[in-house]
């Protein structure tokens, strides 16, 4: 098992999906993370790249609103960020393709 006490992210995308229940958590993120996606395509499209600055409060903005309004914890960022970024992608995808409920 490593640092993150978790020896794969396999192995932790099941907790990560446990720590986002919540609907509206679920929504939240989608809507960071597709507005983190359209920030970076539109600093690539126009050279704006001062725009990538904006990157985190986008993202963990409403990620974490999400966490502490509605879901009542705390963001898997707090001890497994890379994972935890990982998984926001994951689940993002998991979210468009069916397989987790929007």
């Amino acid at each position: 098992m490593s640092s993150t006490g978790f020896s794969s992210f396999a192995e932790f995308y099941p907790y990560y999906l446990k720590e986002h229940a919540n609907l509206t958590c679920r929504r939240l993120h989608f809507a960071g993370t597709s507005l983190v996606i359209a920030m970076v395509v539109a600093a690539v499209v126009t050279g704006t790249w001062g725009l990538l600055w904006l990157l985190p409060v986008a993202g963990y903005g409403f990620a974490w609103a999400g966490h502490f309004i509605f879901e009542k914890n705390r963001p898997a960022t707090f001890q497994h960020p890379f994972y935890s970024l990982w998984g926001d992608f994951v689940m993002y995808k998991d979210i468009l393709t069916g397989k987790i409920p929007f």
